[in-house]
C-alpha cells in the first residue's frame, strides 16, 4: 500500500515536472510522512526530497476499488500567538 501510494507520487512529479528542469524523482525520492489503514480503506500523506512544499494526499478506497490523489502546494507557515 504505502510502495503503491509512493510510486503514484512518482509518476504524478515526473509527468507534471516542467520538462525544462530536467528533474526526475523516483522511489527512493519519496517518503510517507503519515498512513493509516482502516478495513479495505487506507490513506497516506507523503512529501518528497524536492524543496517545492508540495505533499500529496492518497486516500484509497476498497469498496470501489479507487484511488484519489490530491496535490497541495504549502504557502506559508506562521504562529499565531495566544494571548
Amino acid at each position: 500500500m504505502q510502495e503503491r501510494a509512493k510510486q503514484i507520487v512518482v509518476d504524478y512529479f515526473n509527468s507534471h515536472m516542467d520538462k525544462t528542469d530536467g528533474k526526475q524523482i523516483g522511489l527512493e525520492d519519496v517518503y510517507v510522512v503519515w498512513f493509516c489503514k482502516t478495513l479495505q480503506n487506507w490513506k497516506a500523506l507523503l512529501s518528497t526530497n524536492v524543496r517545492d512544499g508540495v505533499y500529496y494526499e492518497i486516500t484509497h478506497n476498497g469498496d470501489k476499488n479507487e484511488t484519489y490523489v490530491d496535490v497541495y502546494k504549502k504557502w506559508e507557515n506562521y504562529a499565531v500567538r495566544e494571548d
